[in-house]
């Protein structure tokens, strides 16, 4: 057969079968609707005892309960995020809830990273960084180093101390969790300048900035999306959810001239090594002070 009866073959046999993917698809067509027969977006049924670190959301204030529904509806059915965030949640919760336990901050708090950061390294459009989000001058307030080489906001562990030492002190200062997590978003005076100027005393009566008054309901949509997936349409196995490699920690109190070799010392390469310890922010640690660091080594 020369190339072009063959041509026209594959052409003919191409239209034959789009003619009945298009029949087949027209039968599922819902005349009415213009949408696959089996398309079907379900309102939500609000749980009532949806709460953030046992303060419960006032869902019988009318304008509460649709921010509420806006975000649980949201982030259910954007499935890909929503199931995304399921897998890194099983990668990295077991991380930090013990780092919230240690700190004295409600476990709740492990869903507010999630909201800020989705928990991934990226730096956000106004310089936030880590998976707290921490500003550079709030980072450096706290106590964590800041610089070209060294970035501790990118360090777990460092950054779930002071994003607990931040929100306890903002706890203290507005007596409710739930405002201490909107003080996280606007800081402390934008918040504590808004309730003075509206004479009001807590989350859900206050008028907010757009994105602080979404905040604290996203934070708790994904409270209930996480803890019950299930429920909301996310179906998964075990094994598809992602896991963090198990460690060990070494203490360098001296410079590292280059990174690459290091980490080859310990069967790594450099893209690895990036992986476990992203608080490094060159191919070295110049380290002129003897600082002592912890370093994440990956278990083979």
């Amino acid at each position: 057969m020369n190339k072009s009866i063959r041509f026209l073959s594959l052409l003919t046999i191409t239209f034959i079968t789009l003619l009945f993917i298009n029949a087949v698809n027209k039968s599922d067509v819902d005349p009415n609707t213009n949408t696959h027969k089996n398309y079907k977006i379900k309102a939500l049924t609000l749980p009532q005892n949806l709460n953030l670190a046992g303060e419960r959301v006032p869902l019988e204030i009318e304008d509460v309960r649709e921010r509420m529904d806006r975000e649980l509806l949201v982030n259910t059915y954007w499935q890909s995020n929503g199931l995304l965030l399921l897998k890194r949640a099983n990668k990295y919760f077991p991380i930090i809830e013990p780092l919230l336990k240690k700190h004295g901050l409600p476990d709740d708090f492990k869903f507010l990273a999630l909201a800020e950061s989705g928990f991934t390294d990226e730096t956000s459009t106004v310089g936030a960084a880590g998976m707290w989000h921490f500003m550079k001058g709030t980072g450096k307030e706290y106590g964590l180093e800041i610089n070209s080489n060294v970035d501790e906001r990118y360090n777990i562990e460092k950054a779930t101390r002071v994003a607990a030492q931040y929100l306890k002190k903002s706890k203290e200062r507005f007596g409710s969790w739930t405002l201490a997590a909107a003080a996280y978003n606007a800081g402390n005076y934008g918040v504590s300048r808004r309730l003075e100027a509206q004479m009001v005393d807590n989350y859900y009566d206050a008028k907010l900035a757009d994105e602080t008054e979404r905040y604290v309901f996203r934070i708790i949509a994904l409270k209930e999306i996480i803890s019950n997936p299930e429920k909301f349409g996310f179906i998964y196995k075990k094994d598809d959810l992602y896991k963090l490699q198990k460690t060990y920690t070494i203490q360098v109190d001296s410079a590292i001239t280059n990174i690459t070799t290091f980490a080859k010392n310990y069967g790594m390469n450099y893209k690895e090594f990036k992986i476990y310890n992203p608080w490094l922010r060159e191919n070295k640690l110049n380290n002129k002070s003897r600082k002592v660091y912890d370093i994440k080594i990956p278990v083979k």
